[in-house]
């Protein structure tokens, strides 16, 4: 077994949080640094510098485009993981998801930062030329069975493009097909969410883009790398390969995270840390790879702290060690979902193509019904917390495709978990017929900014009411 960590890098996620790096730019001389290379170089392609909303606070700037989103998202990998050596931490392979790959090459030294920011702003700039109506779905079964449903449609742009965990994949395919793919799955009873990304990527059809940055991306040094990294889209360790090249193949290929956290976990590696604001890839890997350790560190209250615990074997405030770094989110387990079937046989690819759909457009259809939890509704009156959170974990969960333990009590539902606002009404629908509480269907604060954590104390609260009454 090996106790050093592996470094996750996260993908395309939402646009970081202000002030998300303000403790950790106060206590590290590497993250100040690192942040002022990078202000440096997005000055350079006539972008803003990213580290005064990133340190500082500040909303994001409406109409700003992708280019200085996928700038941020490194800035923060790069910047966790700078934190992360300066307080000794020696990392025993780095690992990135999609567009990631390209900040674990920055981290391990195979290109230099700057670079990095100039590839990354290449390739936002590639895709937005080609605006390819396209979308990405995540689909709450094996890869199997995703690849098995989009070939229903036999249409070549549309394809697995992610094996994320055993029962979470991704599919990237044309926005007009989004609604037929949502209804074959709902027929199969497999839960889905439209993935809100400034492009959708990892199909034959970015062919354009792909070849777009290999004629036109700026060449730069590269090779030397000190740290292993694994590419889940290669399914090998990088070597001295072209970034440039490393970059354009992955748009059209899919990737396989599942089997390079599986690889690594086989190899020794039992402590995974994701550099990123949430746990994203963490929990891909927490339901893939039973027992391994993650932890998030801008996640927790004390970022600081969980980076000197994984060295020090100093408690940090919420109790991590450098042998047992803290579990994302640890609650009380409750049973996962039943795995999904075999679609049936009466299934059939539908007969004509819909109208394209925006992205951002609620389904046509009603969002299908959430499964609901096994055992009955908990009795009137007073309920425990601990209890009504289990189950709100297991009805989420079983609709989202997640292990329902791995659903944290904060995870915004929008933000973090992708629940799009009529699929939260379906679900606190569902809730209110579980617990008996009415009242909940119309209770506008619980959507849009909600988190099961909102969502168990109201239903604590109307228990105790009714039992006053």
């Amino acid at each position: 077994m090996n106790t050093n960590p592996v470094l996750v890098m996260p993908g395309t996620v939402p646009a970081p949080r202000g002030g998300i790096l303000h403790d950790l730019h106060a206590r590290h001389d590497g993250v100040r640094e690192v942040l002022a290379r990078i202000d440096a170089a997005a000055r350079g392609l006539d972008l803003p510098a990213v580290s005064p909303r990133l340190v500082e606070g500040g909303e994001v700037a409406p109409g700003r485009g992708p280019d200085l989103q996928y700038v941020e998202i490194f800035a923060v990998s790069i910047a966790t993981q700078r934190a992360l050596v300066g307080t000794g931490v020696e990392p025993a392979a780095l690992v990135g998801q999609s567009v990631g790959e390209l900040w674990a090459l920055a981290a391990a030294g195979y290109i230099s930062v700057e670079d990095t920011v100039r590839l990354a702003v290449a390739r936002s700039r590639a895709l937005t030329r080609q605006d390819w109506q396209g979308t990405m779905i995540a689909v709450g079964v094996d890869g199997r069975r995703a690849e098995h449903l989009a070939g229903l449609f036999g249409h070549p742009d549309l394809v697995l493009a992610c094996e994320n965990a055993p029962h979470q994949s991704v599919l990237s395919g044309p926005t007009a097909l989004t609604a037929d793919i949502e209804r074959v799955a709902a027929a199969a009873g497999w839960p889905t969410n439209r993935l809100d990304v400034p492009h959708p990527t990892h199909s034959p059809a970015l062919a354009r883009s792909a070849r777009e940055l290999r004629a036109g991306a700026p060449r730069v040094p590269y090779g030397g790398g000190r740290v292993r990294v694994c590419s889940p889209w290669l399914g090998r360790d990088v070597a001295d390969d072209d970034p440039v090249e490393l970059m354009a193949g992955a748009l059209t290929a899919r990737v396989r995270i599942l089997d390079a956290i599986r690889e690594l976990h086989a190899s020794g590696a039992e402590v995974f840390v994701e550099c990123g604001e949430r746990a994203v890839v963490a929990k891909m890997i927490q339901a893939s790879v039973p027992g391994v350790r993650c932890t998030v560190p801008l996640a927790e209250r004390d970022a600081s702290a969980v980076l000197a615990g994984l060295t020090t074997g100093t408690p940090s405030r919420n109790g991590a060690h450098p042998g047992a770094p803290v579990v994302v989110r640890p609650e009380p387990t409750v049973a996962a979902p039943t795995p999904a079937t075999d679609p049936p046989a009466a299934v059939a690819t539908p007969a004509a193509r819909p109208e394209p759909v925006e992205p951002a457009a609620a389904p046509s259809a009603p969002a299908p019904s959430a499964p609901a939890p096994s055992g009955g509704a908990p009795s009137a009156g007073a309920r425990d917390y601990d209890v009504v959170m289990a189950q709100l974990r297991d009805l989420y969960g079983g609709y989202l495709g997640y292990p329902p333990d791995l659903l944290g009590e904060d995870d915004s539902l929008e933000a973090d978990l992708g629940v799009e606002s009529l699929k939260q009404v379906a679900l606190l629908g569902q809730v209110a017929d579980l617990f008996n509480l009415p009242d909940l269907r119309s209770n506008a604060s619980l959507l849009g900014f909600g988190s099961l954590r909102l969502i168990a104390d109201a239903v604590v609260a109307g228990g105790a009411v009714g039992e006053a009454a």
